[in-house]
């Protein structure tokens, strides 16, 4: 039978005190990587996620970072570096979201903030934790992207231009990293049900569900499941992919 074994990796979360990052931290963890929890603001919350995945035999530690900045994301991935380890995975989960406006509305500060909190996001990441996957010949990098970056619906101009900033640089990176056996892929969440959010009945909900062709809301889970994938040796010959986990509300075509 085929498993997903990360067992002696070490895995590194932004994000990950969000709904969708802590089920990735503990799906991972399941796995049986060591994870760092990387958070922004909610410290709590990343003591309480550690101490759950230690329960579970795993080493992790919780570190701070703000990843629009190089010298935090360098200074937390030397602490990772100490305490665990250099990793093998990276999950570039982090985004900050503002209010939703049209074009003529929308701040251009706000079109500044996706850019870093989806763009550089992701070069500061490659940047500190990929010469390390280098000297080992192995490494996985995972961005999360968004179904949104294929809709283009009204509001969605400054998230959007930031994701597709970042799906730009991803792709790239795949082919410059390759030969040293490190992939590089997105998953697209669509919108998904969290573990506190509960199916409100709303119109828009409905007519969004309707809209997809399986007919429900996925779950945080079920992108948790396709990055331990993607993070995993099962998914050693995909790289430069972007893997919508929608039930086919956006289908890439070729």
């Amino acid at each position: 039978m085929l498993s997903i074994d990360l067992s002696h990796k070490v895995a590194v979360i932004t994000g990950a005190t969000g709904e969708l990052g802590r089920v990735m931290v503990r799906t991972v963890a399941a796995a049986g990587a060591d994870v760092a929890v990387c958070y922004h603001k909610n410290k709590a919350k990343a003591k309480e996620l550690l101490a759950e995945i230690e329960s579970k035999g795993v080493r992790g530690v919780f570190v701070q970072v703000d990843v629009t900045s190089e010298r935090s994301v360098i200074k937390m991935r030397d602490y990772v570096n100490k305490t665990l380890g250099p990793a093998d995975i990276i999950v570039n989960n982090a985004v900050i979201q503002y209010k939703w406006k049209h074009v003529l509305e929308q701040a251009p500060a706000d079109y500044e903030s996706q850019f870093r909190s989806c763009v550089l996001h992701n070069v500061l990441m490659a940047k500190a934790f990929i010469p390390g996957m280098i000297k080992k010949k192995w490494g996985r990098v995972i961005g999360i992207n968004t179904e949104c970056s294929m809709q283009y619906w009204e509001s969605q101009s400054a998230y959007v231009s930031g994701k597709r900033g970042m799906d730009g640089v991803l792709r790239v990176l795949a082919r410059e990293v390759g030969m040293h056996g490190i992939t590089v892929n997105q998953v697209a969440p669509g919108w998904m049900l969290s573990e506190n959010l509960v199916d409100r009945g709303t119109d828009y909900e409905e007519q969004y569900r309707k809209g997809v062709p399986l007919q429900r809301r996925g779950t945080d889970q079920e992108i948790a499941n396709v990055v331990a994938f993607l993070a995993s040796d099962l998914a050693s010959y995909i790289s430069g992919a972007y893997i919508p986990v929608c039930g086919a509300n956006v289908m890439p075509a070729i």
